[in-house]
């Protein structure tokens, strides 16, 4: 029997393609090694964010537009292999907030997760369900799913953060819902500190506790943070990729702090050149001590304080640590770790 030309195999197929499309079928073959493939191969690229040079396009930002018209006065970090997506990651969002003195962000809920990061400036409050924190550099501050929040700035001077929200992974889902409060802010209920008062010393009240997964405690102080690093440089040597890394917490539940995205924040020493380290969850970084330069994927960045820069998921990255360092990062490792398919490799 007679081999059949590959031009007629060709045609053949392209007929039955054709035919089957008109009832939205589409044959798994012809794009089964784009779908299946030996190793992650993520549209976002590694880049770095340097402050000094947005920061005037932040206070820029505060001329032309004040936060009541905003909502939500932020310029999106988007990473430049996915531009107009409003994404540094496959999964997460990060911007930069600016709320100028006198200014209150209007109070909304939404399912998204967010985080803050305090980038610049004191003296500029968050409130969560009642509760306000006052912001200061380096601290963390949790905004749970479903969870009515506002931000003000009754200080006298710029404050920024970083946001970062989980937007994506609830946009895979179409579980995407959102409410404004009908007054500005929110009233407040509880005194400042109470949720690190009921949960943030070991010690957990009696009676009914918060079913969520969010950590009841929103804010991480980072003179505490930064306290715990040092102690434990005094202690042990450096891990040889991370330094010394912790990973923030649910004091009640152990584990992540957030269900969707895992944060974290390390020192590496004076001199410090770390081994590479790579893992499927994309990873968010802002720098809050100290100089040095990160490899990634064998290009290198040099970072000074409040710089942003992005791991992109599986991309090798090594750090030298030029002076005593302190990095805030955050990723979507949570989620993966609940999915059974987070991976790391360490050298």
């Amino acid at each position: 029997m007679a081999a059949i030309p590959q031009a007629s195999v060709q045609a053949v197929r392209a007929e039955l393609y054709r035919r089957m499309g008109v009832d939205n079928l589409a044959p798994l073959w012809e794009v089964l090694h784009d779908l299946v493939i030996p190793q992650p191969r993520s549209p976002a690229v590694p880049a770095l964010w340097k402050y000094r040079d947005i920061r005037p396009y932040i206070l820029e930002s505060g001329r032309v537009i004040t936060a009541r018209e905003a909502i939500r006065r932020v310029l999106i970090l988007e990473n430049p292999g996915m531009r107009g997506q409003a994404s540094i990651t496959r999964s997460l969002y990060c911007g930069l907030q600016l709320i100028l003195p006198g200014e209150i962000a209007p109070s909304h809920r939404h399912t998204q997760s967010a985080l803050r990061f305090i980038v610049e400036g004191s003296g500029a409050y968050t409130a969560v369900d009642g509760e306000r924190t006052t912001m200061r550099p380096g601290d963390f501050i949790i905004t749970p799913s479903w969870t009515w929040h506002d931000h003000g700035n009754p200080g006298v001077e710029p404050v920024v953060w970083m946001d970062g929200l989980d937007i994506n992974i609830l946009a895979l889902f179409d579980a995407q819902f959102a409410e404004n409060y009908p007054e500005e802010a929110q009233p407040v209920t509880r005194n400042e500190g109470d949720s690190y008062a009921r949960y943030g010393n070991n010690l957990t009240p009696l009676g009914p506790l918060p079913q969520s997964r969010t950590s009841p405690l929103f804010s991480y102080p980072y003179e505490r943070s930064r306290e715990t690093l040092h102690a434990l440089s005094r202690n042990e040597p450096p891990h040889a990729c991370h330094g010394w890394k912790l990973q923030y917490s649910n004091p009640l539940l152990g584990g992540f702090a957030m269900p969707t995205i895992g944060s974290f924040i390390q020192l590496l020493p004076k001199g410090f050149q770390s081994a590479p380290y790579r893992s499927t969850d994309g990873t968010v970084y802002s720098v809050v001590e100290g100089s040095g330069r990160v490899t990634i994927g064998g290009e290198a960045y040099a970072f000074e304080p409040r710089d942003t820069f992005v791991v992109p998921s599986w991309h090798a990255a090594s750090f030298a640590a030029g002076t005593e360092c302190v990095l805030f990062s955050y990723s979507d490792r949570p989620a993966q770790v609940a999915l059974g398919f987070w991976r790391e490799r360490q050298g």
